[in-house]
């Protein structure tokens, strides 16, 4: 047997909304006062009999309203169908939509991600970015906006630490996400002190790590781990946004402490400083999991975050360049770095784990 085809979150959305916009469409409506008087009227004539053979508003009522009902039955039917062509077209023969797309399904933004997709999101129309529309064919156009898309969900006290510690640890987590991968500053490459601010000072190794490679970055000390940085001498970025997507859970520490896990995903615009009107745009998935310990049982500073563990998924980036910034690569520049050997993968999928099993050799991305 066949597995049932998944279907991406923007189709389900749209499904919704044109269902929704169908049934209010379809709503039966009040008459006028003016309405009611004419059909008052028809009645008394037809008393009479003073109407010509065959009329009958009665009836014709019924046969809409029936008509209407069976509609709104059928009207769901269709619209799953539609959706899961959507997603293999070649279920139907020929091309029943004439590839054609929703305008209003392309510029409205995406509920919040609350769980792990099932699948990447579905093809954009083939477009070009420009400096007026940097985001143009790609699905993060309906993206939240940087830190607006970095939402905190509702605190609750876990393991034995208070509602207030939960939110605390939330807060710093999305300070530490903002600070490090959305701050204009942090884009351009200066030092990023208010994320290493969040950073508990006594963890010297993850600590050590970041300010090593801010110093002298190398392929052991790469502050791109943590940090989203640019080289402002080779580029700058297209306007003031970043879109953003993704989610953060948390749950009951092993030491006492309120773990933390983010997963996001954030999309730069860039052009090069040559002058050149050429938009393309770097990719990068971060997940993160840190720590909030208990100071009344650890050796820790309070109020700061203790990193358990990090991976990234840099795209759109030369490859084996450790010089702590990222080097978006543009069709009309000479590329940088060494050929990628690696696999082809999709930059905006954020249904794949991000795990030691993966490929990490140097590839390329599908899509931008």
């Amino acid at each position: 047997m066949s597995e049932d085809p998944k279907i991406p979150d923007d189709v389900w959305e749209q499904f919704a909304r044109d269902s929704e916009r169908d049934i209010r469409a379809s709503a039966p409506k009040e008459p006028s006062a003016r309405a009611r008087e004419v059909t008052e009227r028809l009645r008394r004539q037809e008393a009479r009999g003073e109407l010509p053979e065959g009329w009958r508003t009665g009836p014709a009522r019924q046969e809409k309203k029936s008509r209407r009902g069976l509609w709104g039955v059928l009207g769901v039917a269709v619209a799953v169908v539609v959706a899961v062509v959507a997603v293999k077209p070649s279920l139907v023969p020929g091309d029943p939509f004439g590839g054609g797309t929703s305008s209003e399904a392309a510029s409205s933004p995406l509920p919040q991600e609350t769980a792990a997709p099932t699948v990447a999101p579905s093809a954009e129309p083939s477009q070009v970015p420009t400096l007026d529309d940097p985001f143009a064919g790609s699905p993060a156009k309906r993206w939240a906006d940087g830190a607006a898309g970095i939402a905190v969900p509702k605190a609750k006290a876990v393991g034995g630490r208070s509602e207030a510690t939960v939110e605390q640890a939330l807060k710093l987590t999305r300070k530490l996400l903002v600070e490090s991968n959305l701050d204009p500053a942090t884009l351009r490459g200066a030092r990023p002190e208010a994320a290493l601010d969040v950073l508990d000072p006594l963890q010297k190794d993850v600590r050590g790590l970041l300010e090593a490679g801010l110093r002298k970055p190398d392929d052991k000390h790469d502050p791109l781990w943590m940090f989203s940085r640019f080289d402002p001498k080779e580029v700058r970025p297209v306007g003031d946004v970043v879109k953003t997507r993704g989610r953060m859970t948390f749950k009951a520490g092993e030491h006492s402490s309120v773990a933390v896990h983010a997963d996001y995903t954030f999309v730069y615009p860039v052009v090069q400083t040559n002058g050149s009107p050429e938009v393309t745009r770097a990719i990068i998935r971060r997940v993160l999991d840190v720590e909030l310990p208990d100071p009344a049982k650890y050796q820790v500073t309070p109020g700061k975050l203790s990193v358990v563990h990090w991976d990234q998924d840099i795209n759109n980036s030369a490859c084996e360049v450790y010089d702590g910034y990222l080097h978006p690569s543009f069709s009309s520049a000479e590329p940088s770095g060494p050929d990628p050997t690696g696999p082809t993968s999709d930059p905006y999928d954020r249904s794949k784990p991000l795990d030691a099993t993966r490929d990490k050799s140097c590839g390329t991305v599908s899509r931008l």
